[in-house]
């Protein structure tokens, strides 16, 4: 598992994921590690926009199921008031925002989100990795 708890915005998230998944045996350029860091750095870039709470940073977690070869990936914030939709909303064709739940819900197996306690949500997705 790769866990980090510290300031970070959406480019340090992909960051680390994409060396995580190099260390579970996926190189950079792999169609893999590109998935994740797309997925990563979708969740990444929702958290911090709309999940910023001040004196909170949001959390990302990876971990491999080897058995099956999906990572799960996890990004947890402070807001409670925010919550993503339970489908991945539509966007207009010409905006400049609007489709990274979009994304998440093409590259990833699965994706969804549950409440933290005592504040907050964990958004997950799963991406396969073969």
């Amino acid at each position: 598992m790769c866990r980090n708890r510290q300031s970070w915005g959406a480019r340090l998230a992909r960051r680390v994921a994409v060396r995580c998944v190099e260390e579970w045996g996926h190189p950079p350029e792999s169609d893999a590690s590109c998935t994740v860091a797309l997925v990563v750095g979708e969740l990444a870039a929702n958290a911090v926009r709309h999940g910023r709470v001040p004196g909170h940073d949001f959390t990302l977690s990876l971990a491999l199921n080897a058995a099956t070869d999906v990572i799960r990936i996890e990004v947890a914030d402070a807001a409670s008031a925010k919550r993503p939709p339970a489908t991945a909303p539509s966007s207009h064709p010409d905006g400049e925002s609007g489709r990274g739940l979009l994304l998440v819900d093409v590259l990833a197996a699965s994706w969804g989100w549950e409440p933290r306690r005592p504040v907050g949500k964990t958004v997950r997705a799963e991406v396969p990795l073969s």
